[in-house]
């Protein structure tokens, strides 16, 4: 599949150097002769790998730890109380853990927005994975503390950008403007603006985050972001559920990029994000997973499928979110979320070879009518079989290569129950 839109059958793909250069119908066998290795990958689909824009990987460790709350209960009284005991220890084995299930799920690229940045970084260098990475910062503190995290979040975002053959990209990312000062914000903003580097943070997640903007700022997320300079800069907003159509517009207007977390918003029951509406408008979403303590996996198929679906049922239109928009939504609109589209996110030449394979054998796949359709409403994580980044396989016929996985569950769990005692 090139492009996430013309499927090529009997295609193939040519690798050089990390790089893709050849897509199109299988050659002639003494073109084929002219390589160094030809894999056979008939009865599957070569397609872009799939790009998760937004997420907490090592909070794998608080898959299912509590579940069914709202918002503002699951953060407060749940997860920060348990995040404060996270040391490098725990980040290092839950973000492991995520790396694992991504792989074998089809995810190449992810963005991550945590603490012990250096800990995630790490794992991005071993596994092979390709990461936007940027450390979270929640700014309600002593201003001494604000100070402390914003220099660690400046030094990662300097220190790792380029890293690991230059898979690892950094961002700066204020976490939310109900979590951070508007002059604190501003200082991501100047800080962002002096080392180019785009910007990341959650916006409009739940109603009562919204109301309380209004309460403290007078203004709601959108324009409060906007008057503090938030989107002159390339800039990643994660959720924006709760949006006016003049908020949409304004977001249009400056080109601003948004994840889309249909699992993760559903299960907290946080509304269902505008996405009809802002494709409308120009907007072309990147779909994301969050936390696998909100999804609770990392399943990117998963998002594919229920961006599809559920904009259909809540609008009453079978076409809101065609199955090919929603597929776009996983790779070539997640990559452009990031600001990495000119690397990834399609199948083309001169691009970075990121792909995964599909098995299109199993019944459930037949009989194979539309592979687009197949992908978008019938295939299942279950069914990646093969995934390169770089041009390197990181995993082949179901097979990790990078990463020990048996090892890194033992660790995971053993980290977990450290939190407990």
């Amino acid at each position: 599949m090139q492009d996430g839109a013309e499927v090529i059958k009997q295609g193939a793909l040519g690798v050089e150097n990390e790089k893709i250069t050849y897509v199109g119908t299988i050659p002639s066998e003494q073109e084929q002769a002219q390589y160094d290795e030809v894999i056979d990958c008939r009865g599957k689909a070569i397609m872009p790998g799939l790009v998760n824009t937004h997420g907490h990987a090592a909070m794998t460790l608080l898959r299912g730890y509590a579940d069914d709350l709202p918002l503002k209960t699951w953060l407060e009284e749940h997860m920060w109380p348990m995040e404060a005991k996270f040391t490098n220890v725990q980040v290092h084995a839950g973000t492991a853990l995520a790396a694992v299930e991504m792989i074998r799920s089809g995810t190449t690229c992810f963005l991550d927005m945590y603490d012990h940045m250096d800990m995630v970084g790490q794992v991005v260098a071993e596994s092979g994975l390709r990461a936007r990475l940027t450390r979270g910062v929640i700014g309600l503190c002593s201003e001494e503390v604000q100070n402390q995290k914003f220099d660690e979040a400046v030094r990662f975002a300097t220190e790792w950008n380029g890293q690991a053959e230059g898979r690892i990209t950094t961002m700066l990312a204020p976490h939310a403007p109900y979590t951070c000062p508007p002059n604190y914000i501003q200082r991501f903003v100047e800080k962002a603006a002096e080392l180019k580097l785009p910007l990341h943070t959650h916006m409009s997640e739940t109603a009562k985050e919204v109301a309380q903007n209004v309460q403290d700022y007078g203004v709601r997320p959108v324009e409060h972001l906007r008057r503090l300079g938030f989107f002159e800069l390339p800039a990643l907003v994660a959720h924006a559920v709760h949006l006016t159509d003049e908020e949409i517009e304004i977001l249009a207007q400056y080109d601003v990029k948004v994840a889309h977390n249909p699992g993760s918003n559903l299960k907290l029951g946080s509304g269902i994000a505008p996405i009809p509406k802002m494709l409308k408008k120009g907007i072309r979403p990147g779909l994301a997973t969050d936390g696998a303590a909100s999804n609770n996996n990392l399943d990117l198929l998963e998002e594919i499928q229920l961006a599809a679906l559920i904009h259909k049922g809540i609008n009453q239109d079978p076409e809101a979110v065609p199955a090919l928009t929603a597929l776009k939504m996983g790779t070539s609109y997640g990559a452009e979320s990031l600001f990495l589209d000119q690397e990834i996110g399609t199948l083309a030449v001169g691009k970075k070879a990121d792909f995964i394979t599909l098995d299109l054998t199993g019944a459930h796949m037949q009989p194979l009518h539309d592979v687009v359709s197949h992908i978008v409403y019938s295939a299942s994580r279950e069914d990646v079989v093969d995934m390169y980044v770089n041009g390197v396989p990181l995993m082949v016929n179901r097979e990790l290569l990078t990463l020990d996985e048996e090892k890194i569950r033992h660790e995971a769990n053993r980290a977990f129950q450290a939190l407990l005692q």
